[in-house]
């Protein structure tokens, strides 16, 4: 076999790991699928579909039957497993066509394929199921990419189908996926015999294979084709989009501008609930949103199901100049407020006026993707996947307008139409299913000194609970190391040395740009130093206050702006310890920071009562496994100051605690959520995390 060469898709078929499957179908399957999600210009997260039909032993009847593997309800075919598909019996499917009753049956249909469910594991079988089981073959793919829904939303789309591919593609028109979009499948199938594949008006691509490799180079040769073509329409129309109305502001601008805008627009769009943002500025964004079009294009919304489902039917486009100077909020906030009522009000009409009888209550109001021409594209969604993914599909969406516009002229959905997909009650029931949300999900929360110790134990915890998290550290190759053991979507990281305002700065700029803002900042960076009154130096007095108690207040500063930007509220968490509490030998510089930091945020708790800002302590204590400060000079003070050896530390603390434990940095953490993910009436407050120590006790 040798390897094709694309030039619009990605031809990611490794025949040596292929062979490595043998005649194993299902991981063949599982292999192609991985692959084609893998190119985002093929299909999105979660979007397209794909399967494959094998010979079974029949449980019951142990007699050989077809089965039709499929992925499951809500998976995508670039992370799909074998625990995410759905497993049904070929014909049992089939025979669904002896009671299906017509339009009006379709939701009861879905109810039917529990039915034809082979594998008692299987994943909830997906809406898309009878497209795939109507038809013949072993292998399918059905997919979305971007030259294909251009192709599929041109208003003279089937046209165009036979312009390109003659009479190897058959074409249906629109009509919303269920039981009888399949049989329209299998009926143009039976008119055109030999077809090669099918294009589904305003929503993608179906096309299919004997074999899992020949279905994969099928898919990549209908997509080529019809890429290739596009860009041909491209280069013979001169120019996209009605050429540039906007000039791009340069590079650093937009981030700069796009991180101060942010918060503002972050808590605009959480009105309803808490969101996470995401922002970008690339090439193809760009291109669209200065354009001339821009203006047409925008309001008509996506055409495709998988894109509006994700970016609401269409996005809100600031008026702002791209010069416009948004560092004053107040000012910000007067343009953009009426804005976003206008958009709530819109949103609020489409569904009064497309609603029915049993429809759903309306969702949130609030704009998922936002543009800002001369900046770039903002995406607000209830956690960084779901607003990232957002912001992908977008990107397509932009794509299919670029092509089908390149073509004839781009069409989206009629409202009605959008809207019974949306709300859709099979939607919402899946809507439904969908497991809790944690603690602290929709926060974001900034963790000094995380690249190790009790601040990376901390990010370690708020990320469990359903925080995103931005590590910093002055050390990158540690917080590299720590960013490493998070999944995607989770945390980002800065380098962020917290005695310098510039650098706080830049590390609360990731966090904006990253997630939309800040909700929950924790002071963990520190070091420690134990000398007694005469060998403490003044460069030691200077470090210990400017760590721990200047880059406390810099990073309360800054972090109440953005809070105050958001309109949410917050928490402000200092880690400080039992030394600021209590008097001990060989300890002056270290104990009056430590006071310090306590007594701050006291005063921070008072002030900042009136934003919903809580300010809390926690209080370590003998935190020796896993602590960075007691890796050198420290333990041996303080080995030194108790008259004993460092290896004797751990237990020397543990026994002059009432509960007898070593403390760890996991139970500081634990303190940590539980003044920002349960005490949320707290603020003032001292958590002592020390096994108990009496001549701690704050009252």
């Amino acid at each position: 076999m040798s390897t094709k060469t694309f030039e619009y898709v990605n031809y990611l078929w490794d025949e040596k790991k292929a062979l490595e499957f043998g005649d194993d179908q299902m991981a063949l399957f599982l292999y192609r699928s991985n692959i084609l999600g893998a190119d985002l210009r093929i299909t999105n997260y979660g979007g397209g579909n794909t399967s494959c039909k094998t010979l079974e032993k029949d449980p019951l009847t142990n007699e050989e039957v077809e089965v039709m593997w499929i992925k499951g309800s809500g998976g995508d075919i670039g992370t799909l497993t074998r625990s995410g598909i759905a497993g049904l019996y070929t014909e049992r499917l089939r025979n669904l066509k002896n009671v299906y009753e017509g339009l009006h049956d379709e939701d009861r249909m879905v109810g039917l394929f529990n039915h034809c469910i082979y594998d008692l594991d299987s994943r909830a079988p997906s809406i898309d199921t009878p497209l795939h089981g109507l038809l013949p073959f072993k292998h399918i793919d059905h997919l979305h990419p971007d030259a294909l829904i251009a192709v599929a939303a041109a208003e003279d789309g089937e046209k165009v189908t036979k312009d390109i591919w003659g009479d190897t593609m058959g074409w249906v028109p629109w009509q919303r996926p269920g039981f009888d979009l399949g049989l329209q499948l299998e009926k143009c199938l039976t008119d055109n015999p030999g077809i090669r594949g099918i294009v589904l008006g305003s929503h993608g691509l179906f096309t299919w294979g004997e074999t899992s490799y020949e279905c994969y180079m099928n898919s990549l040769e209908v997509i080529e084709m019809a890429s290739e073509y596009i860009e041909n329409k491209i280069e013979e129309k001169g120019s996209v989009f009605g050429g540039q109305k906007v000039d791009t502001l340069p590079a650093a601008e937009r981030k700069e501008k796009a991180a101060q805008l942010m918060p503002l627009l972050r808590g605009l769009c959480s009105s309803e609930a808490r969101m996470i943002g995401h922002f970008t500025d690339t090439e193809v964004v760009m291109e669209y949103i200065n354009s001339n079009d821009l203006d047409r294009l925008a309001p008509m919304g996506t055409s495709c199901p998988d894109h509006f489902l994700r970016t609401k039917i269409q996005p809100l486009v600031l008026t702002l100049d791209p010069n416009e100077d948004v560092s004053d909020s107040g000012a910000i906030l007067e343009k953009l407020n009426p804005a976003f009522e206008k958009y709530r009000q819109e949103y609020a009409d489409y569904y009064e006026t497309c609603k029915k009888d049993n429809s759903p209550a309306m969702r949130d109001p609030n704009p998922v993707i936002i543009i800002y021409p001369g900046v770039g594209m903002f995406s607000f969604a209830k956690n960084k996947q779901t607003t990232r993914v957002a912001s992908e599909f977008y990107t397509n969406a932009i794509n299919v307008m670029r092509g089908a516009e390149a073509i004839s002229a781009y069409t989206s959905l009629p409202r009605q139409e959008a809207f019974d997909i949306e709300y859709w009650l099979l939607e919402e029931a899946k809507l439904q299913r969908m497991p809790k949300e944690k603690p602290l999900s929709r926060k974001v929360a900034l963790v000094t000194g995380a690249g190790g110790g009790i601040g990376k134990a901390i990010a370690d915890k708020l990320a469990e609970e359903g925080a995103n998290v931005v590590l910093t550290d002055i050390v990158e190759e540690r917080l590299q190391e720590a960013a490493d053991t998070f999944k995607r979507d989770v945390v980002s990281y800065s380098i962020c040395d917290v005695t310098s305002s510039e650098s706080i700065v830049e590390a609360y700029k990731k966090a904006c740009l990253e997630f939309g803002g800040v909700d929950i900042v924790v002071h963990s960076a520190g070091l420690a130093i134990s000398k007694p009154l005469e060998e403490t130096t003044e460069k030691d007095w200077d470090i210990l206050q400017s760590v721990l108690v200047k880059g406390q207040f810099e990073l309360a500063k800054q972090a109440v702006a953005i809070m105050r930007k958001q309109g949410l509220g917050g928490d402000f968490i200092s880690i400080a310890s039992k030394n600021g509490l209590v008097s001990g030998p060989n300890n002056v510089g270290y104990g009056t920071a430590k006071a310090a930091q306590q007594h701050m945020a006291r005063l921070l708790a008072a002030e900042l009562g009136e934003d919903k800002i809580r300010v809390n302590i926690v209080n370590p204590d003998g935190v020796i496994v896993g602590s960075k400060i007691w890796e050198g000079a420290w333990a041996e003070g303080r080995a030194k100051a108790y008259g004993i050896s460092v290896e004797e530390l751990p237990a020397h603390y543990a026994k002059r605690n009432l509960l007898n434990e070593i403390i760890y940095p996991e139970d500081i953490a634990k303190g940590v959520f539980a003044l920002v993910g349960i005490l949320d009436k707290s603020s003032g407050n001292i958590i002592n995390v020390d096994g108990g120590m009496a001549n701690a006790f704050v009252r």
